[in-house]
């Protein structure tokens, strides 16, 4: 058997196992260890000491030392402590209440606060698992008490809550420029109008389904709305502030103003006052929001040393050169090469995660994009979008799982399933629409920072 071959094994093995339900970065980090021994192996050990000296120990301590000290990396704690600390703060449920109300004369009006405040959140957090954990707790409960349908309720919240690895500022955009040695800047310019059409669309989804169907969402009674002055003013009090926050720090990110790192500083320091001013900010629910911030850090810099040793030991065997002589090999068209990468990266969204996707498989095709003249910026908001769909496939939908753990017996695994359906042909919609208009992802990009020159 040829190393190539051995590289094919490896990659096929760790699906396997991953099917089986191993954890992840563990798995990642084992596979890459013990296939790394047999590819630097360099002979038989005379002495104890001896098995130790393989280059592939070498390499892990270098890919776990290269993640500490990774400038953008450091983006994702910070980012990380902003959205915790902000859903410590009840800000979030004022605000949903303040949308709801606000949108209270629309279709489904639950639903469209619903995805707003996802929309709104996400951006503070960017993780998908504790936005539809919130939702899941907050807005769940609301909509089956209004008398919401609860599949159509449960879909709502899934596909709000996958928005925040596309909407910047995104963990997942400064990971992919961290891979593909990609500015950040233009990566967050290039997702806004993406992130913000794929949640325009959702909306819309929405309230047509309900003006089809108005069974699905009753609208409020008169004697739960309001006066109107207590309306705005919740909304100015909950909205505006949160609002002004993200668009700081994005804001400084777009405008060169500051890096990814030094804007989620700003943020998380603002999230910290956003919660005094709130009232909400104490000495328990800041450690909450440390340790959580802390467990969620040390769960990705796990997965990214064992990704990045993964595929550094698959490069090494030759499986990626194998890939991409075969798709060169097919003479594709840019389009079906498109078409193709895109596919195989669905396909990959029902076992693994975005992080192995991006670290593992997505270095597989960034230098064939050159070949097929792909802007790589246009692609990266194609795999963004797609990403989406890994949360929202059955069977391994996980936006799906995170809701159903903390609903418990409230609903039916499969009653969420068919609740997240519609809005995976949403996704493909949006990703079809950006690759007919591709002004979508590059035209704000263009303009803040000039054409892209390869």
């Amino acid at each position: 058997m040829t190393d190539p071959h051995v590289a094919i094994l490896m990659l096929c093995l760790f699906i396997l196992l991953v099917l089986l339900g191993f954890p992840i970065a563990f798995t990642l980090l084992a596979m890459g260890v013990g296939f790394g021994y047999y590819a630097y192996y360099n002979g038989a050990p005379e002495t104890f000491s001896d098995i130790f000296n393989n280059n592939i120990f070498y390499l892990l301590n270098q890919n776990t030392y290269s993640v500490m000290e990774n400038d953008t990396l450091v983006a994702i704690p910070l980012f990380l402590f902003m959205g915790y600390v902000v859903e410590r703060a009840n800000i979030v449920d004022r605000l949903f209440f303040s949308l709801y109300m606000a949108a209270r004369n629309l279709p489904g009006s639950l639903a469209i606060a619903a995805l707003l405040t996802c929309a709104v959140f996400s951006t503070a957090s960017g993780i998908v698992g504790a936005v539809v954990t919130l939702m899941g707790l907050l807005a769940y409960p609301t909509m089956a008490q209004a008398g919401y349908n609860r599949s159509f309720a449960s879909g709502v919240i899934c596909a709000g809550g996958t928005l925040g690895i596309l909407i910047p500022p995104s963990i997942m955009l400064i990971v992919y420029a961290a891979i593909a040695e990609l500015s950040p800047l233009r990566l967050y310019a290039a997702a806004v109008f993406p992130g913000l059409l794929l949640a325009g669309l959702y909306i819309v989804y929405v309230m047509v389904r309900v003006m089809l169907n108005p069974s699905l969402a009753p609208k409020p009674s008169e004697e739960d709305v309001p006066p109107p002055s207590k309306i705005y003013l919740d909304l100015l009090v909950s909205f505006v502030p949160l609002t002004v926050l993200i668009a700081l720090v994005l804001g400084s990110i777009l405008g060169g103003l500051a890096t990814p790192a030094e804007a989620a500083a700003m943020g998380a320091l603002g999230g910290l006052v956003l919660a005094a001013i709130y009232r909400s900010l104490t000495w328990e629910r800041v450690k909450e929001s440390v340790f959580l911030t802390a467990k969620a850090t040390a769960m990705v810099c796990w997965l990214f040393v064992g990704s990045w040793t993964f595929a550094s030991i698959f490069s090494y065997l030759g499986g990626h050169d194998v890939i991409e002589h075969w798709v060169l090999a097919m003479e594709l068209k840019p389009w079906q090469f498109l078409i193709m990468a895109q596919l195989i990266i669905f396909v990959l969204g029902w076992p693994l995660e975005w992080s192995e996707i991006l670290i593992i498989f997505v270095p597989i095709f960034l230098p064939m994009l050159e070949t097929f003249g792909v802007n790589p910026y246009f692609f990266a908001m194609l795999v963004a979008l797609n990403l989406q769909t890994s949360f929202l496939t059955p069977p391994m939908a996980m936006s799906a799982y995170y809701l159903k753990g903390v609903l418990k017996n409230q609903i039916e695994l499969m009653e969420i399933f068919r609740g997240i359906i519609p809005y995976l042909g949403i996704v493909i919609l949006c990703m079809v629409l950006m690759y007919q208009f591709p002004g979508i992802a590059l035209w704000l990009p263009d303009a803040l920072f000039g054409e892209y020159v390869p």
